[in-house]
């Protein structure tokens, strides 16, 4: 059976592994490969070979750094399609799906492209006599991502790009769910010209994850994955002296008013619910209908899951992909069960689904409940599956006080065709991404990702100019040429004259 090896200092690690993890293809439930874990040495070794390779890479020109990531970027265009199979087969999620996936991620590369319009510092002339004061940002060192099973490819890409281009060395410890993507990755970086150790990946579990945020020679940790764990990568890499940006859960509501186009909210959260079995962060997992929309839009709902067609992700037809796990989908049935039990109404069970020639596969199909209150477990716990709860409320404000108390703040969305309300909401509500018509509001490249509350921990989001200033530090420079006629004894406070 083929072992996903770690990817250290430009090469496979050859060593025989001494713990490994399957990896199941979630469509058919078969195993078709194994992972190695990490050991502490094994991650000490990537380390090392990061930190020896930061000795030179940052003093690599920007035009460098550039012109490999412009490399780089033309080899994932050019591999989009594997890119895209080989996470289809490992994660589940349909082709169409995929493709999306690695193309947000190649939009953070082509904006790290441009790393020497962004690492521009700024220059005062003349800021008291004969004196010059400018500054510049320059890289932390070794920097470490660890990333979640349900973005393989686009998650690292919102992390590594960046860091790399600011001169930093990277260390990877993605998901072992789905690991041959970033093999893929690290073999195209290879051929772009990239030095070896620049960029290393290291495969396993808490092992790895805790060296990483432990290891004197890290410097920085970019985290994506459920609020428990953010939170303890955040405690433990921050009382270590790193610095940290843990990105977490998330319970994202969408809000629809009364004067709403009721057929794009429907689209809208179908789409959003249930694109990727609801296993994303962004993903709309509770529906906030406002006065009379409730009754106006679960009809239409409930038409349009019922054209959702659940099936193998490779295959064209599938609108919806299995979930990524037998556990996972044990995990996600049994709140369905929950939800039943505590009173919600089942308007659409997708518990009976099945795909013709795969049996084994970890298939749910769409589940929708109404009339869920805020006590309800399906409504307080992040479930991260095609699980969509509709709360209906009677006012805007009553809709608003739901988010005011929700301990997630990630993305919201609100459809209305009232612009004074829209904008109202936009300044009003504490969440770090905001929608209007718009489902899932997933900012460009060039703009920064990340919620509040309990969705990030730490100061800082990921790409974008706070991706810059994240895996970079700021220094001054005060700069004074001798003039011999500015010499002689002054013990005083220089001042600005």
């Amino acid at each position: 059976m083929n072992l996903v090896r770690h990817f250290i200092d430009g090469q496979e690690h050859q060593a025989a592994a001494e713990r490994t993890g399957k990896i199941t293809n979630p469509a058919s439930g078969e195993v078709t490969a194994e992972v190695a874990f990490a050991t502490v040495a094994e991650v000490d070794l990537a380390v090392a070979a990061a930190r020896k390779a930061f000795q030179q890479w940052r003093h690599s020109s920007l035009s460098k750094r550039s012109t490999v990531l412009f490399a780089f970027r033309e080899l994932v265009a050019r591999h989009a399609d594997d890119l895209a199979r080989t996470l289809t087969l490992e994660h589940g999620k349909v082709l169409s799906d995929a493709r999306g996936e690695v193309q947000r991620g190649l939009e953070v590369v082509e904006f790290a492209c441009g790393i020497p319009q962004l690492l521009k510092g700024d220059y005062s002339q003349g800021v008291s006599h004969l004196v010059d004061s400018y500054s510049i940002r320059q890289p932390l060192g070794v920097v470490a991502g660890i990333t979640p099973f349900n973005f393989p490819a686009m998650v690292p890409m919102w992390m590594y790009p960046l860091a790399i281009a600011c001169g930093n060395t990277f260390v990877l410890k993605p998901s072992e769910k789905n690991p041959s993507t970033t093999q893929l990755i690290a073999q195209l970086f290879n051929e772009a010209g990239l030095p070896p150790g620049v960029f290393n990946v290291v495969h396993g579990d808490k092992v790895a994850v805790d060296r990483l945020i432990e290891h004197p020679d890290v410097a920085a940790v970019s985290f994506v994955g459920s609020t428990p764990i953010a939170k303890y990568v955040f405690e433990n890499g921050t009382r270590n002296s790193k610095r940290v940006q843990a990105l977490a859960g998330a319970k994202n509501h969408m809000i629809v008013l009364p004067d709403a186009d009721m057929e794009l909210a429907a689209d809208s959260v179908v789409n959003a619910a249930y694109g990727s079995a609801g296993e994303r962060c962004m993903a709309i997992s509770v529906l906030v209908t406002v006065g009379e929309a409730g009754d106006r839009l679960m009809p239409l709902i409930k038409e349009r899951i019922a054209d959702v067609k659940v099936g193998d992700g490779l295959e064209g037809s599938s609108d919806m992909g299995p979930l990524v796990t037998k556990e996972h989908l044990d995990k996600v049935t049994s709140y369905v069960a929950k939800g039943v039990d505590e009173g919600a109404e089942l308007a659409v069970d997708g518990r009976a689904v099945t795909v013709d020639g795969r049996p084994n596969g970890f298939y749910l199909g769409p589940c929708l409940f109404d009339r869920v209150t805020p006590s309800m477990t399906i409504y307080q716990d992040e479930i991260f599956g095609p699980v969509l709860c509709t709360v209906r409320v009677a006012t805007y404000e009553e809709a608003m006080d739901l988010l005011r108390h929700n301990q997630w703040a990630n993305g919201v969305a609100i459809f209305t065709n009232d612009g004074g309300a829209a904008r109202k909401f936009q300044t009003e509500v504490e969440v770090g991404m905001v929608g209007v018509n718009v489902p899932i509001p997933v900012p460009m490249a060039y703009h920064s990702f990340g919620g509040w509350k309990e969705s990030l921990f730490g100061e800082m989001h990921v790409h974008g100019m706070e991706g810059v200033r994240f895996y970079t530090r700021a220094k001054a420079v005060t700069v004074r040429w001798p003039d011999p006629s500015q010499r002689g004894k002054n013990l005083g406070f220089p001042t600005q004259k």
